[in-house]
């Protein structure tokens, strides 16, 4: 989504025009969509281009849904917004995920230091033992190289705070246990006709033959602690701090 779309939104703050009500996991895909087609340009916050901030709702006029939807797909002939290849609603939970973050109104807890957050990080959090960033750390968990250029300073802090609040599709944990009662947890990386493989807590690349397996499925639950009542107020502001300056350059 280039910065002509966010140029129609921008000015004074005026509450987009609603048409549509989406469920929570239709939110959750705009987000998801927004994240795939849009962040690049304009970030996860949506205030990456000087002057505009869909985070706090500012728009310059109120436009109708139907309109903005037309723009997303069709893009703005002329001008660096491209087309993009999404169906009507698909484009229509993209804006009902901005509506929903321009109107939420959270902010993250205090003011972090990323340099102080770091040393959280890689010390009392104890982080790398399951997270990577660049070439240090571990692969059992999402590599957070480039987590601030992707997620939402307020999703980062709840992820910390509240793990199974929202898991990322590509981030849920994968679980088999085999005929001879073994159980196992894992990253799944991959599933075919006759075989599950998973990246095991010890970086293990594991593959099992369907046939040998009496289960296997995806876990509800985040293999990932909350840090609520682990870290003070300031260290955890220190820690959002840091995760949210790792843009992966």
């Amino acid at each position: 989504m280039s910065r002509i779309l966010l140029l129609l939104f921008v000015g004074a703050s005026i509450t987009l025009e609603a048409q549509h009500s989406y469920t929570p996991a239709d939110i959750a895909e705009g987000g998801r969509l927004f994240r795939v087609n849009c962040v690049l340009c304009h970030g996860p916050e949506g205030d990456q281009i000087p002057g505009i901030d869909l985070g706090h709702g500012k728009f310059r006029q109120t436009y109708s849904e139907e309109a903005l939807i037309k723009i997303i797909e069709n893009g703005i002939p002329g001008t660096a917004m491209p087309p993009h290849n999404l169906q009507d609603f698909q484009a229509g939970t993209i804006v009902g995920y901005l509506r929903t973050v321009a109107t939420a109104g959270r902010t993250v807890s205090g003011n972090g230091n990323a340099a102080r957050g770091k040393a959280v990080f890689e010390g009392k959090g104890g982080c790398t033992g399951c997270h990577r960033v660049g070439a240090t750390g571990s692969r059992t968990g999402p590599d957070l190289s480039d987590v601030g250029s992707q997620r939402r300073a307020v999703e980062i802090e709840e992820s910390v705070l509240d793990p199974d609040a929202e898991i990322l599709p590509q981030n849920r944990s994968y679980r088999v246990i085999t005929k001879s009662g073994d159980t196992i947890t894992g990253r799944l990386l991959n599933i075919d006709s006759f075989t599950v493989q998973l990246l095991d807590s010890k970086e293990r690349l594991l593959s099992f033959p369907k046939t040998s397996l009496r289960e296997a499925a995806f876990i509800d639950k985040s293999p990932m602690p909350s840090y609520r009542d682990k870290l003070s107020s300031q260290e955890l502001a220190d820690l959002i701090a840091y995760l949210v300056s790792l843009k992966g350059i």
